[in-house]
C-alpha cells in the first residue's frame, strides 16, 4: 500500500519533468523560429541595401559614362573650335592687310583716273580725226556725271579704251559734215580700221584721203574715187568684201603703233 503513493509521486514527477522538457523545447523552438525570422528579415534588409547599392552604382556608372561622352564631345568641339578660331584669326589678318592695301589703292585711284583720261585724250587727238567729238565725249567728265565716283569713272574709261581698240578692227561708213577750205558740205565718210580715212561727195565726183603726216585732206583721182565708192558699198553690206587699192592715211612706220 505504501508503494502506490511513491509510484504516484514518481509518476507525477516524471510527468512534470516531461512537461517541463516539452515546455523548454517549445521555448527553444520559438526562440529558434524567432531567430530564423529575424535572420531572414536581416537578410532581406541586407539584400535591399545591396540592391539599392547596386542600383545606385548602376546609376553612377550610367552618369559616369554620360559625363565621359560629354567630355569627349567637348574635347572634340574645343579642338574644332580652336581650328576655326585660328582660321578666323588668319582671315581677319588677311582682311586687315587687304583693307590697308585697299586704302592705299583708293588713295591712288584719282591719280590713276586722271592719267588714264589724259592718255586716252592724247591718243584720240593724235589719231585719225574720225568721230572725234563723240570719242572725246567718252573721256571727258560731263556735267551730268559729276555724281559718279572714281571707280565708276575708271570703268567708263576702260570701256572707252575697248571701243578705241574695236575701231582698229572695223570698217565703217557714215554721212556727216566736212569743213574744208572755208566751206562746209555733206559727204560720205569711209574708215578702214585706223589705217585709212576717206570721204566722197554724194555725186561721187570729189573725194579725199586724210594724211596723218600733213594733218590735212589730200584729193583723190578718179581711180581711187571708184575704190572709195566700192568701199562704201562694202561697209554698208551692199557689196561682198573685196580687195581695195587705196592710199593709206598713215605711213608704214606708223603701222606699228596704230593701236591705243
Amino acid at each position: 500500500m505504501l508503494n502506490r503513493p511513491f509510484f504516484a509521486l514518481r509518476g507525477w514527477w516524471l510527468a512534470g519533468v516531461l512537461a517541463s522538457g516539452t515546455l523548454l523545447a517549445s521555448k527553444q523552438a520559438v526562440a529558434q523560429a524567432a531567430e530564423s525570422v529575424e535572420a531572414q528579415q536581416t537578410q532581406a534588409a541586407l539584400q535591399e541595401q545591396i540592391d539599392a547599392a547596386d542600383e545606385q552604382t548602376r546609376e553612377q556608372l550610367k552618369e559616369l559614362r554620360r559625363l565621359e561622352r560629354e567630355t569627349r564631345q567637348l574635347k572634340a568641339e574645343n579642338a574644332s573650335l580652336t581650328g576655326r578660331l585660328a582660321e578666323e584669326a588668319e582671315r581677319q589678318q588677311r582682311l586687315a592687310t587687304a583693307l590697308d592695301t585697299l586704302e592705299e589703292t583708293r588713295a591712288a585711284l584719282p591719280v590713276i583716273e586722271q592719267n588714264m583720261a589724259e592718255q586716252l585724250s592724247s591718243w584720240i587727238e593724235r589719231d585719225l580725226p574720225f568721230l572725234r567729238e563723240e570719242r572725246l565725249a567718252r573721256v571727258e567728265r560731263q556735267p551730268d556725271e559729276q555724281g559718279q565716283n572714281t571707280i565708276e569713272r575708271i570703268n567708263g574709261l576702260l570701256e572707252a579704251w575697248r571701243v578705241e581698240l574695236d575701231y582698229g578692227q572695223e570698217m565703217d561708213s557714215w554721212r556727216g559734215r566736212l569743213s574744208q577750205d572755208g566751206r562746209e558740205r555733206e559727204v560720205d565718210f569711209l574708215r578702214i580700221g585706223r589705217i585709212g580715212f576717206y570721204y566722197l561727195t554724194p555725186d561721187g565726183r570729189e573725194g579725199g584721203v586724210w594724211s596723218a603726216e600733213n594733218g590735212a585732206w589730200q584729193p583723190l583721182d578718179d581711180e581711187y574715187l571708184r575704190e572709195v565708192r566700192s568701199g562704201l558699198r562694202m561697209a554698208e553690206d551692199q557689196r561682198a568684201p573685196d580687195l581695195l587699192t587705196l592710199p593709206l592715211s598713215i605711213s608704214a612706220n606708223d603701222l606699228q603703233g596704230e593701236q591705243p
